[in-house]
């Protein structure tokens, strides 16, 4: 789990996108220490970023030349590759007032106005770099209970392939007629030790662990994958009750 955590920390960057130098070497002194910060000077820098590379989150200023931030931001929200990326808007204090529902309807998660607390921009951040950290996990998660669970979709270790009847005529039966196999062959093989419980209970956890914060997240849509990961939850406890028995 640890290991899980450290990938997913290098793996998780910031885009900042903003017309203004200074304002974008002020982003990048706030969240700096919080993940990698990617810059962009303009919307079609930073769809190019976001096309290059996976971002926990990207931050936006609305008041940019040429593609301002509304039209990043529906362009984000357009494209499926980035479509389920969080995005916060940024604008001055003298703006439209109906800039915020604006901001809400092309898809923002989010919307300040400057200047802005720093330590609530961190805070806000913070929150969706986390949420990404527990997705990767939940899909690495996934992965194992790939591996755990068979194919075809029954118990492992236990065959559900139907017996070959010409095989079945032709073998000798040992046991009805208390006669005794021949000294040649072999002793049968014995039954693969089951796979350890403790792996199956910390899965559980670190499932449950990421329902909490799906269901906390302010990002619409969360709870949908919340109740998905109720059901693997309790797909889980249903093979580890099986291997019980």
């Amino acid at each position: 789990m640890t290991a899980t955590r450290e990938a997913a920390s290098e793996t998780s960057s910031i885009l900042i996108v903003d017309d203004m130098e200074e304002n974008l070497v002020a982003l990048e002194a706030v969240l700096g220490s919080l993940a990698h910060v990617v810059r962009a000077q303009s919307g079609e820098e930073a769809l190019k970023a976001m096309l290059r590379q996976e971002f926990a989150v990207v931050l936006i200023d609305v008041m940019m030349p040429g593609m301002n931030g509304f039209e990043t931001a529906a362009n984000i929200k357009g494209l499926d590759q980035t479509k389920d990326i969080p995005i916060i808007l940024l604008t001055g204090a003298a703006v439209d007032p109906n800039y915020a529902y604006r901001g809400y309807t092309v898809g923002a998660a989010d919307f300040l106005i400057k200047p802005f607390d720093p330590w609530l921009l961190r805070t806000k951040v913070n929150v969706f770099l986390d949420l990404h950290r527990k997705n990767r996990q939940l899909t690495d998660q996934a992965e194992q209970l790939k591996r755990l669970l068979p194919a075809d979709g029954g118990h492992p270790g236990i065959s559900t392939a139907a017996p070959d009847p010409a095989r079945a005529s032709t073998e000798p039966s040992y046991g009805t007629d208390h006669t005794d196999p021949p000294d040649s062959a072999e002793p049968p093989a014995p039954p693969a030790p089951p796979e350890e419980p403790d792996r199956l209970a910390e899965v559980v956890g670190q499932l449950a662990q990421a329902e909490i914060l799906l269901r906390n997240a302010p990002s619409p849509g969360r709870a949908d994958l919340a109740d998905r990961i109720v059901e693997l939850e309790q797909a889980v406890g249903r093979l580890m009750a099986a291997r019980e028995t």
